[in-house]
């Protein structure tokens, strides 16, 4: 029997569980590869990734890739916090998507950063700039 793609198994998974889009399914597997290219691997090396690591990779990936509208982006496929980005991990792993070596668990995930913080904060302004811009009234 012939291994399904990456994109087939990720439409059999969306069919089994519609809670997010075929996008965030994508996205977790190129946020694992900027994780591991961080670590020194290439995709077909496999790599340890605690959860904690690999949270903290999909944060930075999503600034890196979707800048302030990383929220906004996520939010469209159904990604609303980090326990969804366990379940989608949790989908990858039973439909052998992703190597079993990944030491990430579901329950990693429930700890992880707000959204408010991780995506929307770092583009707020400053208190500083707001008081600057406050002062600076016409």
């Amino acid at each position: 029997m012939q291994s399904l793609n990456f994109k087939q198994s990720v439409q059999k998974i969306v069919a089994a569980d519609p809670r997010f889009d075929a996008e965030a399914y994508f996205f977790v597997r190129d946020a694992l590869d900027f994780v591991r290219r961080a670590g020194g691997r290439a995709r077909n090396q496999a790599r340890d990734v605690s959860g904690a690591e690999l949270l903290d990779g999909l944060r930075r990936y999503a600034l890196e890739t979707y800048g302030p509208m990383a929220a906004t982006v996520l939010a469209e496929w159904g990604v609303h916090g980090c326990e969804d980005f366990g379940q989608i991990v949790t989908n990858l792993i039973a439909h052998h998507c992703e190597g079993k070596a990944d030491t990430a668990k579901r329950e990693d995930f429930k700890c992880g950063y707000t959204f408010e913080d991780a995506f929307r904060k770092p583009f707020l302004p400053s208190a500083r700039s707001a008081a600057h811009r406050k002062a600076v009234k016409v």
